[in-house]
């Protein structure tokens, strides 16, 4: 793993475009999310919006994500990000391919290869079991398997389709053992995350579960002890 602070089972919340999360907000969500992290030891990481990356990484000492990065350099790439910039801004890892911003699959290994080079944490959305076998190739250090159709719902995979994240997990360590694997679409609960672990998941990935929540806070430390309930 490319960055000593990053520990499992991790529970990663992705910011999306929220407007609880931007700006000041999202210093909110990820100082709670330290606070979370800090009363029971399970490692929480923020992937907030571009724009708020550096302050959020200037104001928490837990892992922060950047949402997107492209595969390209420093130079005339207008519109563009980096790897190196969010690198600059204080991120140790970055989500590839989210079923909100997909990727092909060329993009995806020339991505993978990028953060790489910069030593970003690639973590790499898949939205099958298929789709999973095909990056693992790429050997991120991190799958996120993730059907689209149940993201934002409030059902977990783990309880709708839990074939698709055991199925994935025996693909992903069949081909590629070291690759870590996240499990997301509609956690929101203590609960959905101990399913996850039990069913070989290292780890959740989410966002309007705890973004959008009404006590946030409460809400982290249910997570958290759902991965306390498996792991400990």
């Amino acid at each position: 793993m490319a960055q000593s602070k990053i520990r499992f089972p991790l529970i990663l919340i992705n910011y999306k475009t929220f407007r609880e999360a931007t700006g000041r907000g999202a210093v909110r969500i990820a100082s709670l999310a330290e606070e979370a992290s800090r009363k029971t030891g399970v490692c929480f990481a923020v992937a907030p919006q571009a724009t708020d990356l550096r302050l959020v990484a200037m104001s928490v000492e837990i892992p922060v994500f950047s949402q997107h990065v492209d595969p390209v350099g420093q130079g005339q790439f207008t519109g563009h990000i980096p790897p190196e910039a969010v690198v600059d801004a204080g991120c140790v890892g970055t989500l590839i391919s989210h079923s909100e911003r997909p990727l092909g699959l060329e993009a995806i290994e020339a991505t993978v290869r990028r953060a790489r080079e910069v030593g970003l944490i690639p973590v790499v959305c898949a939205d099958s079991v298929w789709k999973a076998e095909a990056v693992a190739s790429f050997k991120p250090d991190v799958i996120a398997i993730e059907p689209p159709e149940l993201i934002g719902t409030g059902i977990p995979v783990s309880r709708a389709r839990p074939e698709v994240v055991s199925g994935g997990v025996q693909a992903i360590k069949g081909l590629e053992k070291d690759i870590r694997v996240l499990c997301g679409a509609g956690i929101s609960k203590g609960e959905d995350v101990s399913a996850a672990l039990r069913l070989g998941a290292e780890g959740v990935l989410l966002a309007s579960g705890v973004v959008r929540a009404a006590d946030p806070l409460r809400v982290l430390l249910e997570l958290a002890e759902g991965a306390k309930a498996v792991s400990s």
